[in-house]
């Protein structure tokens, strides 16, 4: 009976572990959904490109505009990420501009 208890927790400790590495700044760095602490991840274009931009962002009057296209067009319950309604060089350039 023991046996079977440890083979039914080491697969959902490692389940546990893959999520945290997917949401916190726990990952590696070569892992492509590394987040570093102090940013998040932005989904943007009709490809979903990922951009990973700081928290001081949320901050500027430009950025939380695209946040509130973004509730409007996708509502943020919803499993795709915070995805912003903008072409990529419209966030680039955005983005270039408030650093």
């Amino acid at each position: 009976m023991s046996i079977k208890k440890q083979s039914i927790k080491i697969p959902q400790a490692a389940g546990l572990k893959q999520i945290l590495k997917r949401c916190s700044s726990l990952g590696r760095k070569q892992n492509s959904l590394y987040v570093p602490k102090g940013h998040f991840a932005v989904y943007v274009g009709e490809n979903r490109s990922r951009f990973v931009v700081p928290i001081s962002y949320l901050a500027h009057p430009e950025f939380q505009s695209l946040l509130h296209c973004a509730e409007e067009e996708f509502g943020f319950d919803h499993d795709m990420g915070l995805t912003i309604p903008c072409e990529e060089d419209v966030f680039r350039y955005l983005t270039s501009t408030l650093r």
